[in-house]
C-alpha cells in the first residue's frame, strides 16, 4: 500500500507538473516567445514520456507549434516521433530525459534538469 501512495503521489506531483509546463508554453505562445515556447514544450515532454497518452500529446503540441512558427524540418521530426512514441512506451525503450526536439536524437538520453529529476522520483547523473 505505501509504494502504490508514493507512485500516486508521483502521478499527480507529475500532472501537476505538467499542466504548469503547458499552461508556460501557452503564455509565452501569447507573448510570441518562441524560445520560451519551445522550451516548456521540451519540460512537457520530459514529464509525459511514461505515460503515452500525454507523451503523444506532447509531441502533437510540438508539431502543432512547429507548423505555427512554419518549420518543416521539426514539424517532420515530430511526425517521426508520433510515429516512434508508442513503440517507445510499449517496449519500455525510452531515452529518459530526451527534450522530443527534432534536433536531438530521439533515441539518445539526456540529463534531467534536477527539478523535473524530483518530480519524477529519479536521481540526476
Amino acid at each position: 500500500m505505501i509504494a502504490q501512495g508514493a507512485d500516486n503521489a508521483i502521478k499527480r506531483a507529475i500532472a501537476e507538473a505538467l499542466a504548469t509546463e503547458y499552461r508556460l508554453y501557452r503564455a509565452a505562445r501569447r507573448n510570441g516567445d518562441v524560445a520560451a515556447g519551445w522550451h516548456h514544450l521540451e519540460r512537457a515532454h520530459i514529464l509525459a514520456q511514461t505515460n503515452l497518452r500525454a507523451h503523444i500529446a506532447s509531441h502533437g503540441a510540438m508539431l502543432a507549434f512547429a507548423i505555427r512558427q512554419g518549420d518543416a524540418r521539426e514539424a517532420a521530426g515530430q511526425l517521426v516521433r508520433l510515429m516512434l512514441a508508442p513503440l517507445g512506451n510499449l517496449t519500455g525503450r525510452l531515452p529518459f530525459g530526451n527534450t522530443g526536439r527534432s534536433n536531438v536524437s530521439a533515441f539518445a538520453p539526456m540529463a534531467l534538469p534536477p527539478d523535473l529529476a524530483a518530480i519524477l522520483g529519479r536521481n540526476t547523473p
